[in-house]
């Protein structure tokens, strides 16, 4: 590579490559993974990610370091004219009609899921829900998939807050068994919930990731009788985490095989 133009700012250059450092793949870095990613030292790489911190693009939690929401305002000029809903609403439609099941996107707010889009099937269910509707997070797929990739500090928050209520004969009992289900889907990065909210009613879903940003959760719930567990997430799971790739592709994003 030749010179750089006089104009040229070095520390510029490396503020966005240690932006640029993270992905789906790589969520949380190190120093030491940091300067390895954009060939400084580990003191240089210590400098970047606090004034990174001190700016709100990164959080720090132990030695680890996570993007924040903040760093979607870098393109959000760019992104002005679309809104997520739009880019993913045809994604769901295809997604349902290939399954011939109801899909959404969900986002968290506090303590409850917030549909943002969604796409009906023609079977009606005892449950009816509608965009800018709320449930509480714990009690669904979509929320258990979203506090289950929050930072630990930030999951054990939400934790502490949770308000657990007995829907089903199925619905979580405790605290402690929803700690160690959150754990498991943070582990697989999908959540199946059957029967807790509404009885019947199954729910599978998978974060939707735009870079290593989580923009929200899509869903696909499935009617009694249809299959049975395994069966869902054989069939499914793939076209529904291939769906999640698109939407944040649409919306701008980076898979982590492009990083």
């Amino acid at each position: 590579m030749g010179e750089q133009p006089d104009y040229f700012v070095k520390s510029a250059e490396k503020t966005l490559a240690v932006l640029l450092a993270f992905n789906a793949a790589h969520k949380s870095l190190t120093v030491t993974e940091v300067a390895g990613a954009i060939g400084v030292s580990r003191a240089a790489a210590r400098r970047f990610l606090l004034t990174l911190v001190d700016l709100g693009y990164l959080e720090v939690e132990g030695s680890a370091y996570r993007q924040t929401p903040r760093v979607l305002d870098i393109g959000a000029s760019y992104l002005a004219g679309l809104t997520l809903p739009q880019v993913a609403r045809p994604h769901l439609q295809a997604l349902a009609n290939r399954l011939s099941e109801t899909t959404s996107l969900c986002v968290l707010d506090d303590q409850d899921i917030l549909y943002v889009e969604r796409i009906s099937n023609p079977r009606l269910h005892s449950m009816t829900v509608s965009i800018g509707n709320r449930l509480p997070a714990w009690a669904t797929s979509m929320g258990r998939v979203l506090v289950a990739e929050l930072p630990e500090a930030a999951r054990e928050e939400f934790l502490n807050n949770a308000k657990l209520q007995h829907y089903t004969a199925k619905t979580v009992s405790s605290i402690d068994e929803l700690r160690a289900e959150l754990d498991t889907v943070r582990e697989q990065g999908w959540s199946l919930v059957a029967q807790e909210l509404d009885e019947g009613l199954r729910g599978l879903a998978v974060p939707v990731y735009r870079g290593a940003q989580l923009l929200g959760a899509l869903n696909v719930s499935v009617q009694p009788g249809r299959i049975g567990s395994a069966s869902i997430t054989d069939e499914m799971l793939p076209l529904m985490r291939q769906a999640a790739i698109d939407i944040a592709d649409d919306f701008g994003g980076r898979t982590a095989e492009q990083n």
